[in-house]
């Protein structure tokens, strides 16, 4: 007799474990089970963190930084002329172009905010400005990977992934990270919520949450042909076969396969709570207003409060900011679908308890250049180029000091020159606030430890409370 073959007694005596074993994870729960069972448990990080959750507005295409957080008055005092630089940029730029947008000072800080962002200014006081950004590359593909996964060449983890390693997941039945995009992304960008070489269990759920919908919103959420209880029992058999599979062959990706069939059962019902916006007050609904934007950032908030540890809300995926020509008609309109939401999110947060342990990202990839950029024929499109030498984000709640400006780019707003803040620095920055030391948390891959930062970054402090 082969004795690779278990005996029947052996095989009975196992599948008596096993389905007791289910049965006792069932009961108890995914806490009773170790990190390899569930790689989403909840855990502390290095440190006490300021912030337990993320929520980031990613303005796909690259906002102006010179029309929406960093004025700069000099541009209309050079208006139509050369400015000295030797900095270039990616296609033909000409003379300083003042912004078309009026700034004013919000707040008891006083923080000049362009008319743009009218309604998030409102909250300046709990909002540091980051006025002294830099990127590597003024290419969109390069630079989105940067702003989100660490690097702007290879395939990395993204940060919400990384997060999810970090600290897990407060809710064992929706996803830990999640990624709203309204109408979707080209496939080559779905990396700026990957896992890569992490496991697969961080990696981000994406919702196309132009969809109201349920059914539309989560691809697959209810099986057209059986029943929960049938579905149950399926997966109580493929647990079975699963975990025969890996006794002997340990392979994260097949954990990770388990852990992702577990998931999707479990979320048919709570991701029908959660993002069932009926339930919320008509005054709640009416302050984030009923545009798409409105609907993901309300949705998003929901998922925050039900303990997903990272949700990003993409802007501007099916027109993007990426303006070109025109910026001032193109600028205003994208503005106007998120500054009411963003407000809205902002006083929701406060009014709940959670803006105190809620990290929120507002930026782009880059920035834009203070010139006018020229067509093929040197006529001037009314629109910026792109630029990474220097560019805005913001950043509140989570224990981020409000009412605060961080460096500064020149007087023109070409390049970061006071206190230059890159990519990895704000990454460190960030996962301080979640508890986490950028420099120890790592993961071994292909033969060396991979962080986040890669082999820089440092914390900036004068943005922590």
């Amino acid at each position: 007799m082969n004795s690779s073959f278990p005996s029947r007694r052996d095989l009975l005596h196992r599948s008596a474990l096993g389905l007791g074993s289910l049965a006792l994870g069932g009961i108890l729960g995914d806490d009773c089970l170790g990190a390899a069972e569930n790689p989403l448990l909840s855990r502390g990080g290095h440190f006490p963190g300021k912030a337990k959750r993320v929520i980031h507005f990613f303005l796909n295409g690259g906002p102006s930084h010179v029309d929406t957080f960093d004025p700069k008055p000099a541009l209309a005092r050079y208006a139509g002329k050369l400015l000295a630089t030797t900095l270039t940029t990616e296609r033909k730029t000409g003379a300083a172009f003042p912004s078309p947008f009026a700034f004013q000072r919000y707040g008891q800080s006083g923080i000049e905010v362009s008319e743009l962002f009218a309604k998030t200014a409102q909250h300046i006081d709990d909002i540091a400005v980051i006025r002294s950004m830099h990127a590597q590359v003024p290419n969109h593909e390069p630079s989105l990977m940067l702003m989100n996964c660490g690097d702007s060449v290879q395939a990395r983890p993204s940060f919400g992934a990384w997060t999810l390693y970090g600290l897990g997941s407060e809710n064992r039945n929706l996803p830990g990270f999640v990624a709203m995009c309204p109408g979707g992304m080209p496939i080559k960008d779905n990396e700026n919520w990957q896992s890569a070489f992490l496991p697969g269990a961080y990696q981000g759920t994406y919702v196309d949450s132009k969809h109201e919908e349920l059914s539309r919103l989560i691809e697959n959420i209810d099986h057209p042909h059986i029943t929960t209880t049938d579905q149950r029992r399926q997966l109580d058999l493929l647990a079975r076969w699963n975990t025969r599979h890996r006794g002997n062959r340990p392979d994260e990706r097949l954990d990770a396969r388990i852990h992702s069939y577990e998931l999707a059962f479990r979320m048919q019902s709570e991701a029908s709570d959660a993002f069932d916006l009926s339930k919320e007050p008509a005054s709640i609904r009416e302050m984030y207003g009923h545009g798409v934007h409105g609907r993901q950032t309300l949705i998003a908030r929901r998922l925050l409060e039900r303990g997903v540890r990272y949700v990003q809300l993409w802007h501007g995926a099916g027109q993007p900011w990426d303006n070109h020509s025109d910026i001032e008609k193109n600028h205003r309109n994208l503005a106007e679908e998120i500054d009411g939401p963003i407000a809205a999110l902002l006083t929701d947060l406060k009014q709940r308890g959670l803006f105190e342990d809620t990290l929120v990202l507002w930026g782009g990839e880059f920035g834009r250049t203070p010139t006018v950029e020229l067509s093929g024929a040197g006529k001037p499109q009314m629109g910026r180029d792109h630029n990474h030498y220097g560019f805005s984000v913001w950043m509140a709640g989570g224990g981020v000091k409000g009412g605060t400006v961080h460096g500064a780019t020149d007087e023109f707003g070409f390049k970061a020159e006071k206190d230059p803040v890159s990519v990895h620095d704000l990454h460190a920055t960030m996962l301080h606030l979640l508890g986490l030391d950028h420099k120890r948390l790592t993961y071994r891959y292909a033969g060396r430890d991979f962080r986040l930062t890669d082999v820089s970054g440092r914390v900036i402090r004068d943005i922590l409370a």
